[in-house]
């Protein structure tokens, strides 16, 4: 199809004009009008690029993407080699930041409660049904312990976890990625635990003092089911040719 249609079609699906996000969000680096196959992925690093050239992709799909506010505008080093490599294979980038995090089927929030089985994905924010930290319930209970296993086995990694919350719990808040600043809103609102993808150095003490369990599961693991659930859509409902390819980040 062609790269325009494919944009319109993203945009309608996500809405970013929603959000007041921290990039551009829909077409960032243009290529060949023409699109029919599709890597997904979590962040355009020169890795994912790299891969997708070697498949000869006409597109990356990705929530992580370039232009970010505050960074420099020259266009050297890292930069200039990523954007060359995406131009001189005339390959489209797509990037969504927040609207992915918070669509209601494909959004990284969604997909993250779905794998933990967290039943309800409501808004915390009062009146921002766009809101990228979420809340919803575990049925019957779990413990910390049970419950940061079911974390590991399902993200395929170690959490980091802070127990300051009750013995069982029934609440839950999340938001994916760099999400730790709402562990505050998350307490105030009687949540029994948060999760997030990173953690500051206050955070922890955040949770002792306000009596919530914390688990930090990681950024990468904790956004990598967005863009690949996306990507699954895209496939059946566009039949476009598309491969999701993790890069493997610890953070």
């Amino acid at each position: 199809m062609e790269n325009k249609k494919l944009l319109s079609y993203l945009d309608e699906l996500l809405i970013p004009w929603q959000f007041k996000d921290y990039c551009p969000n829909g077409l960032q680096v243009e290529g060949k009008s023409q699109v029919q196959k599709v890597v997904t992925g979590v962040t355009a690093s020169q890795a994912l690029i790299d891969a997708a050239i070697d498949i000869n992709a006409d597109a990356i799909l990705v929530h992580h993407g370039y232009f970010w506010k505050g960074e420099s505008a020259v266009v050297t080093g890292m930069k200039r080699n990523r954007l060359k490599a995406l131009l001189e294979n005339d390959i489209n980038l797509y990037a969504y930041h927040l609207p992915l995090d918070a669509h209601p089927e494909f959004g990284n929030n969604a997909q993250l409660a779905k794998l933990l089985g967290i039943q309800g994905n409501e808004p915390l924010e009062r009146g921002n049904a766009n809101s990228v930290v979420r809340h919803g319930r575990i049925l019957n209970g779990i413990s910390l312990s049970d419950f940061s296993h079911r974390v590991e086995q399902q993200l395929h990694r170690k959490p980091l976890v802070e127990a300051s919350g009750p013995d069982v719990i029934h609440s839950v808040a999340w938001c994916t990625g760099g999400g730790q600043s709402y562990i505050e809103l998350a307490a105030s609102n009687n949540i029994d635990l948060f999760i997030t993808g990173e953690a500051s150095e206050q955070t922890i003490h955040t949770a002792r003092e306000m009596g919530i369990h914390f688990i930090s599961a990681g950024h990468h693991a904790t956004e990598r089911y967005g863009a690949k659930a996306l990507g699954e859509h895209l496939a059946a409902e566009l039949e476009l040719e598309v491969h999701f390819i993790d890069i493997p980040n610890p953070v």
